[in-house]
């Protein structure tokens, strides 16, 4: 499936499998895969953020959305409450490193999800795993999003542990040791995070795993269809915008992912831009996706 953070999903087939090679197709399936854009749809996208980006938010209310921001993520957990989860389907295809350890001997393992959110990664990984070794930490910035999860009938608090944390802070406080995690998983959250911090958030992912251990990262791409969408005065700065409920989201290109994450240390295994074409048969609408994939390992 392809997830938004609305939760919305579409049922599809593994990424980049379904190619549009006929556009008198465009209308056949609800996605596809692997869209290339034209001169002048590249255009336009640039057109529409640098319309909706030219004014920038004043720093006052600025100032108050970065400081209320954990009030803004219990009250978008609080509206949605559990309805928000939605099992990942595509998330052991997309990142097949977190599917169940199928082995004879019992493997020591452990995952820590960055941003868990009401458990739309972590709850998967505990229902469809029996690994007897498996230890699976998160935390997230909502308080709520916590309590939701923790709530949930598929939650095992015997191989689960949660808790509220601001992973912008120069010093985590994780119920594990450094060099420890297997593991990190960041889906959709390093856009909700003031830019100037990102870099310390990746530092950190750095600092906790093994030798060898692998960050698995998917997030908003430059010019998502979420991204041109944006009314004048939304903008805090560039490519950094308040949504309607007061979180906050970046859209980043895969030449700054690139940079951030080798100079927290990290070398790259896949970067992968996901264009993606998803379509309204019923009101014949195109709406263009854009995401960034990637897996990058510490050294040994």
């Amino acid at each position: 499936m392809t997830e938004t953070p609305a939760g919305e999903t579409e049922k599809r087939p593994q990424f980049g499998t379904r190619l549009l090679t006929n556009s008198e197709d465009v209308f056949k399936h609800n996605a596809w895969d692997h869209v290339q854009w034209d001169e002048e749809q590249e255009q336009a996208a640039q057109a529409a953020v640098a319309k909706n980006s030219a004014s920038k938010m004043n720093q006052e209310d600025k100032d108050r959305f970065q400081s209320e921001a954990p009030k803004f993520w219990d009250s978008f957990y609080g509206i949605h409450d559990n309805r928000f989860f939605k099992d990942r389907h595509w998330l052991f295809t997309e990142f097949p490193e977190l599917a169940p350890l199928e082995t004879k001997t019992p493997q020591e393992r452990s995952i820590f999800e960055l941003g868990c959110g009401v458990g739309n990664t972590i709850l998967p990984l505990l229902e469809h795993s029996s690994e007897e070794n498996l230890k699976v930490f998160g935390c997230d910035f909502s308080a709520r999003a916590i309590e939701i999860l923790q709530s949930q009938r598929q939650f095992d608090g015997k191989r689960c542990q949660v808790f509220v944390m601001d992973a912008t802070l120069d010093q985590w406080q994780v119920p594990f040791e450094e060099n420890s995690q297997d593991i990190i998983v960041m889906i959709f959250v390093l856009s909700a995070i003031e830019p100037k911090k990102m870099q310390r958030v990746l530092e950190n992912c750095y600092r906790y795993l093994k030798p060898g251990g692998l960050l698995l990262f998917r997030d908003y791409g430059r010019y998502d269809l979420a991204q041109l969408r944006f009314k004048t005065g939304k903008c805090l700065e560039d490519n950094f915008y308040v949504r309607g409920d007061g979180t906050m989201v970046y859209f980043f290109t895969e030449e700054e992912l690139r940079d951030m994450l080798t100079k927290a240390g990290l070398l790259e295994e896949q970067l992968i831009v996901d264009r993606r074409l998803q379509v309204n048969r019923g009101r014949g609408l195109k709406m263009y996706r854009v995401w960034i994939q990637t897996k990058f390992r510490k050294p040994l």
